[in-house]
């Protein structure tokens, strides 16, 4: 017995194959890790051609929803994507107890983080940076760029730009910054962070995002950008990160008053 397709409805029958077999995955009928049914019985349930069943696994695959191993079949993409807490992830105590905002995210669920510092120095600041911070156009500013994996995979980059003025000469210059992170180091030099801002939109990444995180075809990327913001107003450091969008669920706790 064949699942129904509305041989009459102007949607290809591929894209109704999809359909129903994204369905299966969001239901969890389909599990992350597990196999989806080979391209021969997808075509007995469906009554399908081979050709179409193939172009309802590729959509499913540009969506990120499938991984094809050679000569083994397709799986349901296991990674379980990472609560990334707005509320709790910059708290002081983090700082104090000399963890930065992401290893303490991912140590509280029990996730492998490891991060790779791939650059450390001075530039000329972009100019929406240099408004931001309070500089002077073509000011330089103190740069550092990493890469954030999971267990070994990527899932997030990140571009932080501080003041010369501030970081110049300091442990955050350095490729390690200590215990704690950038903003225990602020902290450390006595410019008390009073409070974080961040504004979060999302659209396809560019070539050299979908390298460094090796994304699948058709995932898009959530775009962060952080205002770290001292107790006299002043942005301390601006952070422009870009995450996988299929890696996260972003969280936020909002007073009601």
């Amino acid at each position: 017995m064949t699942d129904a397709l509305d041989r009459r409805s102007d949607r290809p029958a591929y894209r109704q194959i999809a359909d129903q077999l994204r369905s299966d995955i969001d239901d969890g009928d389909l599990q992350p890790g597990s196999k989806v049914p080979s391209e021969r019985s997808l075509m007995e349930r469906y009554g399908a051609a081979r050709g179409t069943v193939r172009q309802a696994l590729a959509e499913l695959r540009t969506e990120g929803l499938i991984e094809v191993h050679h000569g083994k079949g397709a799986f349901v993409r296991a990674r379980a994507p990472i609560h990334r807490l707005a509320h709790d992830r910059f708290a002081r105590r983090h700082r104090e107890e000399g963890r930065a905002a992401f290893l303490a995210e991912m140590e509280a669920e029990g996730r492998a983080a490891t991060v790779e510092v791939d650059y450390v120095g001075a530039e000329q600041a972009p100019e929406w940076v240099a408004t931001a911070l309070g500089l002077d156009a073509r000011e330089e500013v103190l740069v550092r760029r990493r890469r954030y994996l999971d267990a070994g995979e990527p899932i997030e980059i990140a571009t932080s730009y501080l003041p010369l003025e501030i970081a110049a000469g300091t442990a955050i210059a350095e490729e390690n910054t200590g215990p704690g992170g950038i903003y225990a180091r602020l902290e450390d030099l006595g410019h008390r962070l009073e409070q974080f801002t961040e504004d979060v939109s999302a659209r396809m990444p560019h070539p050299d995002e979908a390298r460094a995180l090796e994304l699948a075809a058709g995932v898009p990327v959530v775009r962060v950008v952080r205002h770290a913001i001292s107790a006299d107003g002043k942005v301390l450091e601006l952070c422009d990160t870009i995450k996988a969008a299929d890696r996260y669920i972003l969280s936020y706790a909002l007073p009601a008053s």
